[in-house]
């Protein structure tokens, strides 16, 4: 499971560092805390850490399961193509709103297919 282990990691590194932009953009645009609305440039690069979020509470134990019941080796795989969906995202998202969608949809399909993989898994270790 040490290769699940290390892409979850790598998914925290991820988050941490969008977490930084979103401190770097409420300094160069003036948004200040605890404000989190005011400058467009500002909110998109706090959509992108807060999407994140939303999207870490579905992958963590997706890619988790899938490596547990699936394969460690697959579930690393394609939680990897889950980290680069999110980097498209960020910077997708970061040079204008209209160009988020192609990021979000690779992290989303990866998603997807983990917790539909480690529910057939952990199905099939039932029966």
């Amino acid at each position: 499971m040490a290769p699940v282990a290390i892409v979850i990691l790598l998914a925290l590194v991820e988050y941490f560092f969008f977490g930084m932009r979103v401190g770097a953009a409420r300094a160069k645009y003036g948004v200040k805390a605890p404000a989190i609305t005011g400058n467009p440039d500002f909110e998109r690069y706090f959509r992108i850490h807060q999407n994140t979020l939303e999207n870490l509470i579905i992958f963590v134990p997706a890619v988790w399961f899938f490596g547990l019941y699936i394969s460690p080796l697959w579930a690393a795989g394609i939680g990897s193509v889950f980290l680069v969906g999110r980097l498209i995202y960020y910077f997708g998202y970061a040079a204008a709103a209209d160009k988020r969608a192609a990021g979000f949809i690779v992290a989303w399909l990866a998603s997807i297919v983990l917790v539909i993989g480690g529910l057939v898994g952990a199905i099939m270790q039932l029966v």
